[in-house]
Order: structure tokens, then C-alpha cells, then sequence
């Protein structure tokens, strides 16, 4: 196409990823160059987008961190965002999933509705399912297996006999995932399990889960995420449990703030950024009637800090 065109490779790819770098002329050779190859549509490539993002809490960090490279994907090809905040409100989600429907596109972050309903919702609207896998949808997820797998070997390694398990938000498919993960886990190494009820995705929740971690004799926990674990500690320690001397903290997520607090939390770093841009990817691919696979997996690891520690004797 760069021969027929006339121009170097490196301006042909600029035609399609940022159009606006070249000359009026130039782009029209270029895109014409294409129509005679036989592309289906090359102005589909260069046309700007409008693309719904629905999340379940924007002050949720991670999300904060997902939205970040859906956006600076998105801003390469020069596509819009528009953002939903659902707010763990699963009245609210369904009407944003509604309004979506009329953009060129939507991705669906960790949506909390039944599957059916998620299917039904998008009606005809190309999407891509980010963090959740929905049998029959393109998805985007992160790995629920091998880091949490690793944070029991973790546990284990050090000498825990006895770990609790700190949900996350009633309906999160992922807090499902991590927790059979874990079950699983527990059993080959024979662990005792303790599975606490379910806390927001908060620094309060995880406050609120610290009374429960304390009675369950536990003498380590795993949160739902890095923000449970951090309110966790808080909570613990104002409960006269210190960490990790009276008891072993691991989150999932390893934000920021994961390497920054004191003792360093040890974490489940899991692919943020990749997967937001993946999914912006994916995304304009079906808008274009590119066929994908139904879900793209990425990989998780255990960040060992210093929440973590051999228990008392």
C-alpha cells in the first residue's frame, strides 16, 4: 500500500493511527491506495469515535487507572470518551448501559448485572466486557488464577496455617474468581479458611471487615483488593493487632499507594493499564466488523513487601 501510495511505510501508518499528521493530499493517496487494494472501508480506520465507558466506582482507584489508558489508547486514534459512573448501583448501571447504546461503542468495566441481562442490554451496540468474562461476549479479563494462587503458596511458604478471606462487593465476578482461587489453594496445602462477609471495595470496607478478621483467629488475611487490605490493617491496628507481627496482610490490585504505605503492602499486581488499552483495541475492532476472540486473558503475579512475615510461635 506505502509503494502504490507513493509514501514511506511509517506515513502509511500514519494515515490510519494519526491522520492529522499529514497532508490533506497525502492522506487522500494514501486511503485511495487502499480502496484499490481491496481494504474494506479505510475511512472507518481514521474516523473518530465516540466510546461509552461505564465503571462501577470512579473513586475506586483501579478504575481510575483503567480509565487512564482507555483514555490515552483512545486519544491515539483521537476518539472521545464518554464516562458512566454507575456507583454500585445496579438501577443506575442499567440506564447507562441504555444511554451507551446510542455511541459508536461501549466497554463494560467489571459490570455487576446477571450476565443475561448484560447480553440483552448492549442490544446491537459493539462492546467489549472488561474484567468480567460473560459466555458469548468479547472480554477482557485479568488473571484470577496464578497471582492469588501465589499469595497462598506465599502464606504457606511462611508458615500460616489459618488465612481469611475478605470479600469484595456482593456480585463482583472477580471477588468470586479470587475467592475459589484461593478455596482451592487452601486445599491442596490443607489451610484452614475463613471467608468474611462482603465490605465496599473501600478503605471503610475493609475497616468495617477488621472486627470479623480479628474474631476468626486468622493469622493471615487476603483482601478483596489493596484498599480492603490497607483499611484492613488501619482497622487491625486500632484493635491492637499489629502487621505483620500479629498478623499477615495481602492485597490485589498493587495501586500506588500498595509500595508507599509502611509496612509495604504485599500485593497481586495485576495488568491495569494493558488491559484498558487491550480493551480500546478490541473495541474498535468490532466497530469495524473485525472478528476477535471471545476472551483475552492477562497475567497476574504476587508482589512480595513487607505485610507479610512468619507467624508468632
Amino acid at each position: 500500500m506505502a509503494r502504490r501510495a507513493g509514501v514511506s511505510i511509517a506515513t502509511a501508518s500514519r494515515a490510519f493511527g494519526e491522520p492529522e499528521r499529514l497532508a490533506g493530499g497525502t492522506l487522500e493517496r494514501v486511503l485511495q491506495a487502499a480502496v484499490d487494494l481491496g481494504y474494506s472501508n479505510p475511512q472507518n480506520s481514521v474516523a473518530t469515535r465516540t466510546l461509552g465507558v461505564i465503571v462501577p466506582d470512579i473513586a475506586n482507584p483501579v478504575y481510575a487507572m483503567l480509565l487512564k489508558a482507555i483514555q490515552g489508547q483512545a486519544w491515539h486514534g483521537r476518539h472521545r470518551i464518554v464516562l458512566f459512573d454507575a456507583d454500585e448501583d445496579l438501577r443506575r448501571e442499567r440506564e447507562q448501559i441504555e444511554q451507551a447504546r446510542k455511541l459508536d461503542g461501549m466497554l463494560l468495566c467489571s459490570p455487576r448485572l446477571p450476565d443475561d441481562e448484560v447480553l440483552a442490554s448492549v442490544g446491537g451496540t459493539p462492546y467489549v466486557v472488561v474484567n468480567r468474562q460473560i459466555d458469548g461476549a468479547p472480554c477482557v479479563v485479568m488473571d484470577t488464577e496464578h497471582g492469588p494462587t501465589q499469595a497462598i503458596e506465599h502464606l504457606v511458604a511462611l508458615g500460616h496455617q489459618h488465612v481469611a478471606y475478605a470479600s469484595g462487593p456482593r456480585g463482583s465476578w472477580a471477588d468470586a474468581r479470587r475467592f475459589d482461587t484461593i478455596s482451592r489453594a487452601c486445599e491442596r496445602h490443607g489451610i484452614r479458611l475463613t471467608r468474611l462477609s462482603h465490605h465496599a471495595a473501600s478503605i471503610q470496607g475493609g475497616r468495617a471487615a477488621a472486627a470479623l478478621a480479628a474474631a476468626s483467629s486468622a493469622t493471615a488475611v487476603v483482601a478483596y483488593n489493596d484498599l480492603v487490605a490497607l483499611g484492613l490493617e488501619a482497622g487491625m491496628s486500632e484493635l491492637g493487632r499489629r502487621c505483620p507481627d500479629d498478623v499477615s496482610i495481602v492485597g490485589i490490585d498493587d495501586i500506588d499507594l500498595a509500595g508507599a504505605v509502611t509496612p509495604g503492602l504485599t500485593t497481586v499486581q495485576m495488568p491495569i493499564e494493558r488491559c484498558g488499552a487491550l480493551a480500546v483495541d478490541l473495541l474498535l475492532q468490532a466497530i469495524s466488523g473485525t472478528a476477535m476472540s471471545d476472551v483475552v486473558t492477562l497475567g497476574s503475579q504476587l508482589i512480595v513487601r513487607a505485610s507479610t512475615a512468619a507467624p508468632r510461635s
